[in-house]
Order: structure tokens, then sequence, then C-alpha cells
């Protein structure tokens, strides 16, 4: 009978609009969660009988629903003032893994996806966000280089673990002679007097050292001689006959190099000599043959302001920050950074498919796709934002014109009960 498919096309119409109502009730209650992502109630309609056009008795089949998590739609970035509040910019997630699972550091923990996240250490180190979640990474080498890593799976990822009371050091590799010489020391007329230069470094062990580097004219125009010595151990690292050009153009830079002795070898191609101290390699750049900007001879004014080095002292941890390509740095008190892990993005072909999990997090489904993990600013995947968090992405005002809607179809399809409640009356009082 028609008038029965229409009690229960009213019912499903209030079943309908009572989900709707709670899709919306969700998204104004998590208007204020960071990285929350809008849930949306669709409407299908239900045809009983054949369906076909001119088909005599109709039955009314009512509506179902089906509700959907729009992962793929994102709030509007805010900027904080933790280094470690990070977000993306454009398309991903960021891996995480739960508090149990980060217990696991032989890639068993297990992986779930969150937007954004507060990121900050907790008393074991571990990088973790107000619900719990560990941020995950590529741990990177002593050189803070990141090793090639498994992108198809979380095989290689690990907890991030910094301890707080981290100290480290970056030994010396690399001293910059930008000095310049005086050339009045060189002429026949000049008493020869040498130049002098200290040179600190730091060693493997964070601990100081000296250079004591003396240049020493060579009884000819334009020669010096270069002679560099270890203060702590008194030994002669390196000694180099210098000579400068002197034709327009190319007056004041080097054109020649020549080791004295037993002393590393000059590479015209890079400009460097490989230095010894000890088991230490440094590499010291006197500059290209006719280059300006390192060794130079000119004027009458002995000039090492240049002279750099890369190293630095053992310092302790004072913050972590994120770059936008994903590099987790730790930051030192002695200045220097030093990158531990590398944060890939996590990507998959239908974001709308993952699986809702609680504290805006998510696991890939059959319905979502393999996932993939990306370097941030490669492919589809956005980059890191560090200083930032992402707002939740659900629009109050629109979700407030949805509830009108829905209370006006709910009240609808009760009117419609209503009436079909009198027409059974109806047809009960044709009896009396």
């Amino acid at each position: 009978m028609s008038i029965t498919s229409s009690l229960n096309a009213g019912i499903s119409g209030l079943n309908a609009n009572a989900t709707r109502l709670s899709t919306i009730s969700d998204n104004i209650a998590n208007s204020a969660t960071y990285g929350y992502r809008r849930a949306q109630t669709s409407f299908h309609s239900v045809v009983v009988g054949s369906g076909l056009s001119g088909q005599g008795a109709y039955s009314a089949g009512g509506v179902r629903t089906s509700t959907l998590r729009l992962a793929d739609q994102g709030g509007s970035l805010i900027g904080t003032q933790n280094a470690t509040d990070i977000a993306i910019n454009g398309r991903g997630f960021l891996p995480v893994t739960s508090s149990l699972g980060a217990e696991l550091q032989d890639g068993t923990a297990p992986m779930m996806m969150t937007t954004t996240g507060s990121f900050r250490q907790d008393a074991n180190g571990f990088l973790r966000n107000p619900a719990g979640m560990v941020l995950m990474g590529w741990p990177a080498a002593e050189d803070g280089t990141i090793p090639p890593a498994v992108r198809d799976n979380a095989s290689s990822l690990r907890p991030i673990q910094v301890p707080m009371d981290q100290q480290a050091s970056s030994p010396t590799s690399m001293i910059d002679m930008a000095v310049n010489l005086p050339a009045s020391e060189t002429l026949p007329s000049a008493p020869g007097d040498p130049s002098f230069l200290s040179v600190e470094y730091y060693d493997t062990l964070g601990l100081p050292g000296t250079l004591d580097i003396t240049f020493q004219p060579g009884g000819s125009p334009n020669a010096w001689r270069m002679s560099i010595v270890d203060q702590a151990s008194g030994a002669n690292v390196g000694e180099y006959d210098l000579v400068f050009d002197d034709t327009p153009g190319s007056g004041g830079t080097l054109s020649s190099v020549s080791p004295v002795g037993g002393a590393p070898g000059y590479s015209a191609a890079t400009g460097n000599v490989e230095l010894m101290i000890g088991t230490q390699a440094i590499t010291m750049q006197l500059g290209r043959l006719g280059e300006t900007g390192a060794l130079t001879q000119r004027g009458s004014t002995f000039s090492p302001a240049g002279v750099t080095q890369d190293g630095f002292g053992s310092g302790n941890l004072i913050g972590l920050t994120i770059d936008a390509s994903g590099n987790l740095d730790a930051v030192y008190d002695q200045g220097f950074r030093r990158t531990l892990y590398k944060v890939p993005l996590v990507d998959v072909p239908n974001p709308n498919g993952l699986t809702s999990l609680n504290d805006q997090a998510f696991q890939a489904s059959s319905e979502s796709g393999s996932f993939f993990l990306w370097d941030a600013g490669d492919g589809p995947v956005g980059e890191f934002v560090g200083f930032s968090l992402e707002e939740s992405a659900t629009d109050v005002a629109e979700e407030l014109t949805n509830l009108i809607q829905t209370q006006r179809a709910y009240s609808s399809n009760a009117k419609v009960i209503q009436t079909v409640d009198e027409m059974f009356q109806e047809t009960n009082n044709i009896k009396r």
C-alpha cells in the first residue's frame, strides 16, 4: 500500500537528517580543533519497484545517507611561537605513531598520519604532540646526510627521539685563508719582516686547537714561504712557496703554489691543500691561481680579517627547528646546528578514503590506496611550515546554515508522518 511506503519514507527522512545533524554537530564542536577535517553527509534516493516511467502504483523508497571525511580539504595556517609546531603548505600528511609504537625502534612501529601538530620533547626526548602521538622520520648519518630509505612502507621510519641533555660538537673540516699579504715586504729595499697568523680549529672531541701560520718573504719580489705549525704538538703540518702575479689585470693573485718537502700537494682545480693534523683531515682553501678573494698580495698592509673555519666546540642542545624540506635540526648554544632526522610527507591516491581515527589521525585503507613517502616539495606534496599550525577546516557560518536546512527538513519529514497518521485515522473512521 503506497500510504505505508509514505510512512517509511518519512521515517527514513528523519533518520537521514538525524545523521546529517550528527556530522554538523561534530564539525561545529571541532571548529577550534587544530587540523580537524570536516565530515559531510550525502543523501541518496532509494527506488522501490522497477523504476520504469509510466508505471501504475508508486511506492516511496525514501532516502539513505553516506558520510565522508573530507581529508583533502584543510584549514588555513596560523603562526605560533614554537619552532616544532608543524603545518603543511599543500598536500600531504605527517607520519606519526602511537605512544606504544614509540618504544619500537626496529622499524615495526605502526604508522599513522596527521595533518598538523604542536610537537614538543617529552621526558624521554620523544617529539610528541598533546594527543600523545610521536613524530616519525628517517635518522640522519653523523655528517647530517640522509641514507637511502624505503618509500613504499614505514620500515625505514623511526620515532623521533632527541635527549634533552644532548651535547654535540662540529670538528673543523675547512679553513678559508682569505688573507692579504703586504707586497711592500718583498721589495729589495724592504726589511723582509714575516707576518704571523693564528687560526683556531676544533678537533673531533670538540676541543680547540691552534695553527700558527708564518708568512716569510722569499727574498725575491712577490715570493713568500708559508709555514703551518700545530701549536699543541709542535708538528709542521705544511710548508709552501707562494708566488704572486704582478701582471696587469691579475696583479696580486696567486700564480704558483709549490709544496716544500713532504707537505700535502696543492690542487690547482680547487685551490685547496689537504692537511692532516694527527688523524684529523682539514681542507685549507688558499684559492685557485689567478683568483681574487683568497690569498692575495697587495699594498703594504697585512690583513687576515677574512680567515674563517667551520668548526664549533662542544655545545648544549637549546632547541629544534624544521625547515621547508623536512630536515629536523638540533640547535646548540655554540651557534651551530646539526641535522638529526628528515621527516617525509605521506601521500595516498585518495585522501578521502582514509580511515579516520581519534585526535585528527588517519590510517591507509583499501579505499585510500597505498601510501608513498615523499620528500617535501617533490611530486604532489607541499612543504613544511615551522612555527605554524593548521586551523580547523570547519566554516561555522556554513555549518549553521546547514543546521537550519536540516532542522526544516526534519520538521517536514515529521509532518509527513503526522499526515500519514491522520490518513490512517480517516481510514479507521470509515468503519463507524
